[in-house]
């Protein structure tokens, strides 16, 4: 095919001008490029030479200030959670981040161009640093993923932040008496392991304890109150130490408790009482419910046991359930004693006392006998006591439930009881003192 050559000098021309162009913003891209990596370089030659001074002839093994006066030590702490609170072991668990500020005056520099030095974990250990410890904790752990959770900055005053993340179990002396309507201040104490106070000195920072979220938190079973700070001086044999404290108020949710053991333990008083509408010559039912009621509170005052640790106290639970248990044991003692009274075996008097009494009084019917399963009883309670009533004696039994012996000077210090109709008034007295019962000890353990 024939080209033309005025067409391909142009193309070639054109060709030509675009490739100046492009090579030309590569220059200058490359220049801009190489322009922004030396001020970075800049700035690492200058730290690194201002850390190559300080540590030159630095000592980690002195405090700052040294023979010249105490080192004041600002500390914070960010608790990001609190939670789980063991009751059984006494301790709670807590993930803070630590806080601590102090001036070193020996990591001084002058350097207009970085004002603040921020560092990773691996300088923590080529400076020195305050020999804090947290008396209260039994456990604790720094975290160290995906790197050690440590921060330290230095000023080019001497100022220097160390801060640290951990996890700690610290000790917390439950006073479990009102349990499970308890509340509980839980500390976390902390100071210099071999410092005294004419050494170091802490103090605590404007708005030193910040809390996250609270809705993150594992406290199941605990509502938080609040917080506060105090500052303390421990006398020792080794010297006075600046203790600092910081108290978690707790306050129980006793929802757990409501229907794990008081619900139970109430319906199982109430089921008792299912008793006094059964008739009293069922023996078989009546048992059975009294003995399982008995069974069923033995089991749940254990269960609300393990709820605890073994305290040689008595817990407002503890009392609850100790009410219950008596309160279903007197239910089943009542129909002993009503079973006792209507249904033992009693003998007929001899004739010559029956004649007796009906010449003493013509004008009275003779006692029948009721038909009580396959035996006879006589209606009357105790014919001993109904013959000494009317020979004008003083009746000797508590319960003596005779028309004859209603007046007279035996009644003295004696109550007249009708025994068959236990039932009735163990229908009224057991709801009603139970009722009075749930009164005084919800009132006085939720209000006084």
């Amino acid at each position: 095919m024939y080209k033309n050559p005025v067409n391909s000098h142009c193309l070639f021309v054109s060709l030509s001008l675009h490739l100046a162009l492009f090579l030309e913003d590569v220059e200058d891209h490359h220049d801009t490029t190489v322009n922004q990596m030396l001020v970075p370089r800049s700035h690492q030659e200058d730290a690194t030479l201002i850390l190559n001074n300080l540590l030159k002839e630095y000592d980690k093994t002195l405090r700052p200030d040294i023979g010249v006066k105490p080192t004041v030590i600002d500390v914070g702490i960010y608790v990001n959670s609190i939670g789980p609170v063991s009751s059984i072991d006494m301790e709670y668990q807590i993930d803070i981040i630590f806080a601590q500020t102090w001036v070193d005056t020996r990591l001084r520099y002058n350097s207009s161009s970085m004002r603040i030095l921020t560092l990773n974990s691996n300088m923590v250990g080529l400076i020195w640093l305050p020999d804090t410890i947290f008396r209260n904790s039994k456990n604790a752990d720094s975290h160290w993923i995906t790197t050690p959770n440590q921060l330290l900055r230095i000023w080019n005053n001497g100022k220097i932040l160390y801060t640290l993340r951990m996890t700690i179990n610290a000790e917390c002396q439950l006073q479990l008496h009102n349990f499970p309507m308890d509340e509980h201040s839980c500390p976390l104490v902390f100071s210099s392991y071999g410092y005294p106070r004419d050494e170091i000195v802490y103090k605590w920072k404007r708005n030193s304890v910040e809390t996250s979220d609270q809705k993150y938190w594992r406290l199941y079973q605990f509502d938080f109150m609040g917080l506060r700070n105090t500052t303390d001086v421990l006398t020792t044999t080794a010297g006075d130490y600046v203790l600092m404290t910081v108290y978690f108020d707790l306050s129980r949710r006793m929802g757990y408790f409501t229907i794990q053991t008081y619900i139970p333990c109430i319906l199982t008083v109430v089921l008792s009482w299912v008793s006094f509408w059964i008739k009293s010559d069922a023996t078989p039912a009546r048992t059975a419910l009294g003995i399982t009621t008995v069974l069923t509170m033995t089991t749940l005052s254990t269960v609300a046991r393990n709820s605890l640790p073994r305290v040689s106290y008595v817990t407002a639970m503890d009392l609850f359930v100790t009410v219950c248990f008596l309160f279903v044991f007197a239910a089943m003692i009542e129909y002993a004693m009503l079973n006792y009274y209507s249904y033992s075996i009693r003998r007929p008097p001899p004739k010559t006392q029956r004649m007796a009494y009906s010449s003493f009084n013509m004008a009275r019917s003779p006692r029948t006998m009721m038909p009580m399963g396959n035996s006879l009883f006589w209606p009357d309670y105790d014919d001993n006591c109904l013959y000494e009533c009317l020979d004008g004696k003083d009746c000797k039994s508590f319960f003596c439930c005779y028309e004859e012996c209603k007046e007279g000077g035996w009644r003295r210090g004696r109550i007249h009881v009708n025994i068959r109709e236990l039932d009735s008034y163990s229908r009224v007295f057991f709801p009603t003192s139970f009722l009075l019962f749930n009164i005084v000890y919800w009132v006085s353990y939720l209000y006084l």
